[in-house]
């Protein structure tokens, strides 16, 4: 099996539910990751935060600088190009695969690499399960997995917890709004 497997248990928990596009299979990955998590909200709070790139850095500090290239409400949609900084490398995307509040799943070139990452949203009886895989080809991928093997599932690690927070406070938020939002009469009986 890939070193890039191996290295830190992902390989076996790949998703067969994951879409990969031809050539870009955890097979012929020289970096992989594979996160995933449950969140107390609607998978479509959890989708609008995901295709919200330019407020990633606001609240995800492993994205930066994130532009949003070709689309009119500045949200990621099939065929968006969108550029942002993350591990320390700078990566021109564009969004392959897109179901809305099901998944989304994005090319990304950066400096001696090719990585396509994908998040699959799951309903789930307490809310949303997000899946979250990426593969990564190139001398630039083997160099960061030699140097840093975990660096990869630990930002995603992080990335997940962090829209896991933010869903669960607008889900928590929108709740609130639905219950106050008429007034309430008490009858006696």
């Amino acid at each position: 099996m890939n070193e890039a497997l191996t290295i830190n248990g992902d390989g076996a928990q790949r998703n067969p539910d994951i879409h990969w596009p031809e050539g870009q299979h955890p097979e012929d990955a020289d970096l992989y990751a594979h996160n995933e998590i449950t969140v107390n909200a609607s998978c479509e709070t959890v989708f609008a935060n995901i295709v919200d790139a330019q407020s990633w850095p606001s609240w995800y500090p492993n994205s930066h600088n994130v532009v949003v290239h070709d689309s009119p409400d500045n949200k990621l949609h099939e065929g968006t190009k969108f550029s942002w900084d993350t591990f320390g490398v700078h990566i021109e995307s564009t969004v392959h695969e897109l179901v809305p509040n099901s998944r989304i799943g994005w090319w990304g070139l950066g400096t001696g690499m090719k990585a396509y990452h994908t998040f699959l949203l799951v309903k789930t009886y307490q809310g949303c399960h997000i899946i979250t895989e990426e593969v990564v080809r190139g001398e630039g991928a083997i160099k960061f997995r030699q140097q840093q093997p975990n660096a990869m599932h630990d930002g995603h690690d992080f990335w997940l917890t962090v829209i896991k927070e933010r869903s669960e406070k607008q889900n928590q938020a929108s709740w609130g709004r639905a219950c106050f939002a008429r007034p309430v009469t008490l009858r006696q009986f």
